[in-house]
């Protein structure tokens, strides 16, 4: 391991905005301390973007939280010292480290919605802060609060003032967020995780907007994320964490091209690219040994006679259509003569599903992927067209049979929330083996149970775990292993993988190609990460507004897009050979 101490200094002479050395954080528990940050020592000058990236688990948001004295009982800072400009902070309580936060740092958080209060409106948020912070009238702070939304570039930002939170789609959440955190004008910037699950393209536009305010104010920013791409368009430096240390710290071009560390070296192999397909994904871990490398891909046939054009898809989509009435009541159309608004969530898509292969199908958030996902799953009726499965209609008598059923599962994006967290492992994987009526004893769904964690590599005494006793790959791989036990011909997975960690994705990734490889499963697979999409399709299609804009092979649409809305998300799209 690389243990390396963050002398860089662009500005000789210059006071660093943070100074943090040798930083310890340690927890008090009946079994004894638990130290979870060891020594870490870093600056970020002003003006400067420090990204800050490592797996769930490697101290990243725990060295913000410390920054910012945030860290609550029993956790405690044990030895180190964090200064921001030549002042130390670490020791101060109470009102003097109230009067910093907020004013001099500002913090962004992963999800703006959990920490905007629901019954302000945006106005009254940045009112509020501002007038915590600053020395200005009521009719000032309003004036300010105005120039730092139209700052943030929200559109109609007057009349947005006076909006909820709950109004405004993610990404102008997060440019809200962005606003609070830059109301006191602080001198430090710490942002966790701000465009995690954020479509490609509002993400580019917050990555823009970060480094515009940085430029302009001269704000150091301490950027979070387990996205190296984000990184690489970003940020000017990075530091690699692993269980609470820095493992190296350089300039991101350094180390995204020739990390020093056997870890960060597998790291940067692990990350799917948006360029190049490979078969297998390395998973990064410490210790020893030579670094794993990516296996090439080999284009391979699916399954026998699947390519020949005369041979019956197994997922046939013609003409979906799915329509929602967002209209008034029809008295309150008549006293307003208003028209009914109708939106086409699904507007006549199309396409086939080639058996044992994997169609891809991405979009902006909004642009009905998940619609479709659920017509095709059988969750949400269509208003209009067929959606065939080996020749049945998904819709019909004959498609509500017990055998047919037990042919497709799906895989949710989050885990945490599509598993009850009261159920054991071993009753999450029976459960649908018992509803089909897929085994008879106890004894053959405890087997069946068994062998669908040794598929998704996991250990047989898991069974008497809870979900929130796992990491957040574990749980996606129970997941995956509950849709397996019903040994399913189909699976649609909806973003399975957009909250994971680059090893764990890599992870997740290897098991489904692993497991199709297996048993011939065939994909339809939603996601906003065109690298993921890469990486596992064999077909891809393109969604806009409810519309198939593009649909084709993965490889030749990626290349060489058609399409104006395709062009534009792999222009949006965060990527590490990417020099800012």
């Amino acid at each position: 391991m690389n243990m390396t101490t963050d002398t860089h200094n662009p500005v000789p002479d210059a006071v660093a905005v943070l100074r943090v050395r040798n930083l310890s954080v340690t927890f008090d528990t009946y079994k004894g301390p638990v130290h979870v940050l060891h020594d870490v020592s870093f600056d970020i000058w002003p003006g400067e973007i420090l990204g800050v990236v490592g797996e769930s688990g490697a101290g990243k948001s725990m060295t913000g939280s410390a920054v910012t004295g945030l860290i609550e009982a029993p956790g405690r800072i044990s030895s180190g010292t964090v200064e921001l400009r030549g002042l130390r902070i670490d020791n101060l309580q109470g009102e003097e480290l109230r009067r910093i936060r907020g004013k001099r740092i500002g913090t962004i958080f992963q999800d703006p919605l959990t920490s905007l209060n629901p019954v302000y409106t945006v106005g009254d948020h940045l009112v509020e802060t501002i007038r915590t912070h600053l020395p200005v009238s009521e009719k000032e702070a309003q004036a300010r609060a105005l120039a730092l939304l139209q700052e943030v570039e929200i559109p109609h930002a007057k009349e947005r003032m006076a909006q909820y939170p709950h109004q405004f789609s993610g990404g102008m959440r997060q440019r809200v967020a962005i606003a609070l955190a830059l109301c006191a004008e602080p001198e430090l910037i710490i942002a966790d995780e701000p465009t995690t699950a954020l479509d490609v393209s509002v993400q580019a536009q917050i990555i823009a907007l970060l480094r515009k305010v940085c430029k302009e104010r001269g704000a150091a920013a301490m950027l979070i994320t387990h996205d190296m791409g984000v990184i690489a368009e970003t940020a000017d430096r990075v530091m690699v964490m692993y269980h609470g240390r820095v493992l190296e710290t350089g300039a991101v071009r350094q180390v995204l091209d020739a990390p020093r560390d056997p870890y960060t070296q597998v790291l940067m192999a692990a990350i799917p690219s948006v360029h190049q397909r490979v078969e297998r994904l390395p998973v990064p871990e410490v210790g020893g040994g030579p670094v794993a490398k990516a296996v090439p891909w080999t284009p391979k046939e699916a399954a026998a006679g699947a390519s020949d054009a005369s041979v019956r898809p197994l997922v046939e989509v013609k003409d979906l259509c799915k329509d929602y009435d967002l209209s008034s009541g029809w008295l309150a159309r008549l006293l307003a003569r208003e028209e009914k608004k109708i939106l086409k969530a699904a507007d006549h898509v199309s396409f086939n599903i080639r058996k044992g292969t994997t169609f891809g199908l991405v979009g902006e958030s909004g642009s009905g992927k998940s619609t479709v996902a659920r017509m095709v799953a059988g969750l949400t009726p269509p208003t209009s067209g067929t959606i065939l499965f080996d020749g049945v209609d998904k819709w019909s008598p004959a498609a509500q049979t017990v055998a047919m059923r037990r042919r497709f599962q799906m895989i949710f994006q989050d885990p945490y929330a599509s598993l009850n967290p009261r159920w054991t492992v071993e009753k999450l994987i029976a459960e649908p083996l018992v509803v089909l009526g897929i085994t008879q004893t106890r004894e053959e769904t405890a087997a069946r149970v068994q062998e669908a964690l040794r598929r998704v590599r996991m250990k047989p005494d898991d069974v008497t775990k809870y979900p929130h006793q796992f990491s957040g790959g574990q749980r996606q791989r129970i997941a995956v292993a509950r849709a397996l036990a019903s040994q399913p011909e189909f699976i649609i997975c909806d973003e399975p993988t957009s909250a994971l960690d680059v090893s764990v994705q890599a992870q997740v990734l290897n098991l489904m190609r692993d497991l199709q490889d297996e048993f011939g499963l065939t994909y339809l697979l939603i996601s906003h990460n065109l690298a993921v999409i890469r990486h596992m399709c064999d077909d891809i299609g393109v969604m806009q507004r409810g519309k198939l804009v593009e649909v084709g092979d993965a490889q030749v649409v990626l290349d060489d897009p058609q399409h104006a809305y395709t062009k534009d998300l792999m222009a949006a799209i965060p990527d590490i050979a990417h020099v800012h």
